[in-house]
């Protein structure tokens, strides 16, 4: 019999199965479907240097009058190198005077971020912007 430890990082090593990291475009296709995604709209910011990758700041506001008939339903966050792309959904409602998130996220190296709103009427709008991430003080 083997001794437990080791038995689980036996166990751990092995893989899960043949199923690959899902794509960009594959993960904004389950958050989205086949809506239109236009550019336009929506402002994305977050720092062009992130010192730390495990908390970059992120602020993502789209233009609309937040009314019951015209609101924002969803704002995606996705990251086109970490290795799952999805970072962040929330749910907006017609109550928020604004269409506006902040909140910090994790990216594994230098990328793009790519934010998604998804408006009442079906569209859906995208901004991206590319940060680098330092690792120890240093740009990587």
């Amino acid at each position: 019999m083997l001794p437990r430890r080791p038995l689980l990082l036996a166990l751990a090593a092995l893989p899960f199965g043949a199923r690959a990291a899902p794509s960009l475009e594959a993960a904004i296709r389950d958050l989205v479907g086949e809506a239109r995604i236009e550019a336009g709209g929506i402002a994305l910011r977050l720092p062009p240097l992130a010192e730390n990758g495990g908390q970059v700041p992120v602020t993502v506001s789209v233009e609309s009058p937040q009314t019951a008939a015209d609101h924002v339903t969803h704002i995606h966050l996705l990251a086109t190198r970490n290795p799952t792309p999805g970072l962040a959904s929330f749910r907006l409602t017609p109550a928020l005077a604004r269409a506006e998130i902040q909140t910090r996220i994790r990216l594994a190296e230098d990328q793009q971020v790519v934010a998604l709103a998804v408006l009442s009427d079906g569209r859906v709008r995208r901004a991206l912007a590319e940060t680098r991430v330092a690792t120890g003080g240093c740009i990587g």
